[in-house]
């Protein structure tokens, strides 16, 4: 009888097998086998909020499948990820094999190297409950403030808005930010640059006229900037000192999960969430010729600037063998990690081999996975030399260029700046950061702009301000931060998880009954206007809905007259807008109008003909099925969004998770998103789930 152990992904499993030889059996659990059921609450409030967890219905197959595994194995190893998510699957899987905890055999690794492999296998360990606990304690949080608060938000604002703990504190964030935008006043400035030659041409800003130090704001104005023109044209300019000193350069920290997910979003424009995904697939292992499949850095979800001493002795080693004794270090130099909460016992994010360059690696990569590895790689900058000056030196000025500027207003948040402040502020956890930017995004919180920075929808500011007003606890920077803290203590063992639940759930229950019963939704999401309906005179209002602003009758349901409203503010055309599209019932133009689920085509004869149509969204992807139509953004008939062949009816290919634009590596299928940012295959059948 073989060992069998149990991983999370299917290729961490093809790179761990390698490593183990053939005493053992390495399956996968393809993320967690249990959770909350998605049709009801799932906890029970009543008896100390515990959690009702079901196997999902496409984990029935897997749990089946490592049941046999394991009656047939002498022994079970739990080998997850060595974060909570990763202990809380080991904590369910040994549920559904009926292993106790404290006779569960628990493994884990920074790294999937055939050294960390060894080692991990030499100091099995019981199920940590206390981490189990806070993940549990997250779970439940979520669900409840998620269960409570977006049904209530469909109530008084418009149905499939949806609020988090932490997304709702992001979209927060945006929000204010772009107040902040609009309100900045913008105010003029100059400086004064002069180029110089001495060797070569090197530039000078004027800090200083008539032995007064020149401020910001100081040349406020063209005429003043003129005046000093005058006065420094054909001046005679020498040297006034000259200071030398050596300076130092320290490298950046090592890595974490939020400084990888910054400067990626920085130096190559990655999200977030793209970020990780890469990550991961380079944790996780790939294939090097006839290496095999090979991990290629270490565990991506983490908050520490620790480096192992392994990994700092190989590195001081190749340094020395490279370029010498005088560029290494005697001892190692030692990073403070920012975040108060951060995992001692865990790893940066670094290369699993020091060795192995970004060079020797990238006929295996593609271009994505092979900028993200070498960012991981040591930075070279360049350097700019002055010439050499003397005091008193004349010196010729061959230009001043006098520049005009003008204050900016603060920036739209980019990913990286959003989660460098989440961070700051203490707000979610290094595996939240991806996922939360993910769903703010994809509930139709906020939108790109121009530079891919975040721009609040107007949905985003009524939901917003509607929870600053009636539940600011939730949208509260420092409660939100106490509560990570909370779940830090609770995996310390410091905290039980029930009573911190209690405490929070109860005063924000009664505080929602009470908004419920006495606010109303048209006071929230309507306003008076001057406009009369066109059709039956009678007043127009404006509406909030899930995209926006609309114009509406006050006659509804009598009357259904709407009309858009431009981002301007301004009514949009009343005369709906002519298309080229035909309508397949009668074979008259079709018009572009605007509906409760968005803009539509109409029939041009309407109400004679009552044919419609959805405007097709392009996704760029070829139909799997026919290889011939092109993959689009339908809406169903109750305004659900799906994705279809634009071949319909010769096809009838479609998906009801949105497609990422990548192929499974598996089965060639159409990757899709699933919940909170992850990715799976479009085929249930296929063996290939990401977590």
């Amino acid at each position: 009888m073989s060992i069998l152990v149990i991983v999370e992904s299917p290729t961490k499993a093809k790179t761990i097998t390698k490593f183990l030889g053939k005493g053992y059996v390495v399956k996968s659990s393809f993320g967690h086998v249990r959770d909350l059921p998605k049709s009801k609450m799932g906890i029970d409030i009543a008896n100390g909020f515990i959690p009702d967890y079901v196997v999902s219905r496409d984990k029935t197959k897997v749990v089946k499948e490592l049941k046999t595994a394991a009656k047939k194995a002498k022994d079970i190893l739990f080998a997850s990820d060595e974060d909570r998510e990763g202990e809380a699957i080991s904590w369910h899987l040994a549920h559904i094999l009926d292993i106790l905890p404290k006779d569960a055999k628990r493994i884990t690794f920074h790294e999937i190297t055939k050294h960390a492999i060894e080692e991990a296998l030499k100091h099995p360990r019981p199920l940590d409950l206390k981490l189990v606990d806070a993940q549990q304690a997250r779970r439940v949080l979520d669900r409840l403030v998620g269960y409570e608060l977006s049904p209530f938000l469909w109530r008084k604002v418009a149905k499939g808005l949806s609020a988090g703990r932490v997304q709702s504190v992001a979209v927060r964030l945006i929000v204010e930010r772009e107040r902040e935008i609009e309100n900045f006043k913008t105010e003029e400035y100059w400086t004064i640059l002069g180029l110089f030659e001495k060797e070569q041409i090197f530039e000078a800003k004027l800090h200083v006229l008539d032995g007064k130090k020149l401020d910001k704001m100081d040349l406020a104005t063209k005429d003043q900037v003129d005046a000093i023109l005058t006065k420094l044209n054909g001046a005679r300019y020498t040297i006034g000192s000259v200071e030398e000193k050596p300076t130092k350069r320290f490298p950046a920290p090592p890595f974490t999960t939020s400084t990888l997910q910054q400067d990626a979003n920085n130096r190559l424009g990655f999200s977030s969430k793209q970020t990780m995904r890469l990550a991961q697939q380079l944790y996780e292992g790939v294939e090097l010729g006839s290496a095999g499949s090979v991990g290629l850095i270490t565990y991506m979800r983490t908050d520490s600037v620790n480096l192992a001493e392994k990994f700092l002795t190989e590195a001081k080693n190749i340094i020395t063998t490279d370029f010498g004794d005088k560029y290494t270090l005697t001892t190692p130099r030692n990073y403070k990690n920012k975040s108060k909460n951060a995992q001692e016992a865990h790893e940066a994010i670094r290369p699993t081999d020091p060795a192995q360059t970004p060079d020797m690696v990238k006929p295996f990569l593609d271009k994505n996975q092979f900028r993200l590895y070498e960012l991981l790689s040591p930075d070279r900058a360049k350097e700019n030399i002055l010439p050499t000056l003397k005091v008193d030196e004349p010196i010729n000025c061959t230009e001043l260029k006098p520049e005009q500027h003008f204050t900016e207003p603060p920036a739209r948040y980019s990913d990286a700046t959003l989660v460098k402040v989440l961070e700051e502020y203490g707000i979610g956890r290094p595996s939240t950061y991806a996922p939360t930017l993910a769903t703010i995004e994809d509930r139709g919180y906020v939108e790109r702009d121009e530079k891919k920075k975040l721009k609040p929808k107007e949905i985003a500011l009524v939901v917003n301000d509607l929870l600053v007003e009636h539940f600011p606890q939730i949208v509260d920077y420092q409660f939100t931060a106490q509560m990570e803290e909370n779940l830090d203590a609770i995996a310390r063992g410091e905290k039980d998880w029930q009573p911190i639940i209690a405490t929070f759930y109860e005063p924000f229950k009664a505080n929602l009954k009470e908004k419920d019963a006495t606010l109303d939704k048209k006071e929230i999401t309507e306003s008076t206007t001057d406009e009369v309906c066109d059709k039956c005179a009678k007043p127009m209002i404006i509406k909030m809905g899930r995209f926006g602003k609309f114009m509406a009758c006050s006659g509804y349901p009598d009357c259904k007259n709407i009309k858009s409203i431009n981002k301007d503010g301004t009514i949009a055309a009343v005369e709906p807008e002519l298309t080229n599209e035909v309508c397949e019932k009668c074979g008259a133009p079709m018009v572009k109008k605007m509906g409760r689920f968005g803009p539509f085509l109409s029939c041009s004869t309407y109400p004679k003909c009552k044919g419609i149509k959805n405007i097709e969204k392009k996704t760029d992807l070829v139909c799997p099925e026919c290889n011939t139509g092109q993959i689009i953004e339908k809406r169903s008939k109750r305004g659900k969004i799906f994705y279809a062949c634009n071949r319909y009816p010769e096809c009838k290919y479609a998906l009801w998770d949105k497609p990422t634009g990548e192929k499974c590596p598996t089965c060639q299928k159409p990757l899709v998103y699933g919940t909170k940012g992850t990715t799976k295959c479009s085929d249930k059948e296929c063996s290939y789930k990401p977590e």
